[in-house]
């Protein structure tokens, strides 16, 4: 029962599936097995990937937890060539101001073993480009007009379940987040309501592509966990 004494209709929990727990440690580290070979990529070929594919992953990040379950989350799915031209040409503009500049001398530092620089050629070359936008205001249906919580915490869990559906899927990715990204909203036509997050690339990697090795040191459990 709720505060205001009015009872909240619950759902039976019926589709929850209950493992023995050999079964939940085989699951585990079968889970495990495959995320670990998660990389970010940033050759993709151009060779197309089916729409279905895409949708059924963002479909699966729709599914993610939210604040007050408000959703806020939006996704754009980019294949048109004209407009991923577009984006990169205004991402890339951004880019030459940050690599050139507006970039601490500490941020370019932690960049450097990466490789990284202002030319953006995936956003060109990859199938698809996945646009997520975070919405300050909407509510739990289409519409609506509320204000939205945790909207930064939502949407980055829901950005965390695309990316792990996609490479289940057999699709490579990248993380890509030009500062600002305000133009993603004038060219994607999207409300000021809606901040652009991140600009998500997937398809698959060339034959020739590589990951640096600084990419690859990743912190062991005993770094990152603390039981008590």
């Amino acid at each position: 029962m709720t505060e205001n004494n009015k009872f909240t209709p619950l759902a039976d929990l019926g589709d929850y599936v209950s493992y023995s727990e050999e079964e939940m440690r085989v699951r585990a580290e079968e889970f495990f097995d495959e995320i670990r070979r998660r990389h970010t990529v940033r050759d993709f070929t151009s060779e197309p990937v089916p729409q279905a594919v895409i949708e059924a992953c963002i479909a699966a990040a729709g599914r993610a937890p939210s604040g007050a379950n408000h959703q806020p989350w939006h996704f754009v799915l980019v294949g048109d060539p004209a407009t991923k031209f577009e984006i990169r040409e205004a991402a890339e503009i951004e880019e030459r101001a940050f690599y050139s500049g507006r970039a601490s001398d500490e941020w370019l530092e932690a960049l450097d073993p990466l490789g990284t620089g202002p030319e953006k050629p995936f956003l060109e070359v990859a199938p698809w480009l996945i646009v997520v936008f975070a919405q300050r205001r909407g509510g739990i249906e289409a519409g609506m007009d509320k204000k939205n919580y945790y909207v930064n915490e939502s949407v980055g869990i829901a950005c965390g379940f695309l990316i792990a559906a996609l490479h289940h899927a057999g699709l490579a990715t990248l993380t890509h987040t030009p500062n600002p990204m305000t133009f993603l909203n004038q060219k994607l036509k999207r409300p000021d309501t809606e901040k652009p997050y991140l600009i998500l690339v997937t398809g698959k990697p060339t034959s020739d592509a590589s990951i640096s090795h600084h990419a690859l040191k990743k912190k062991s459990l005993k770094e990152i966990l603390t039981i008590i």
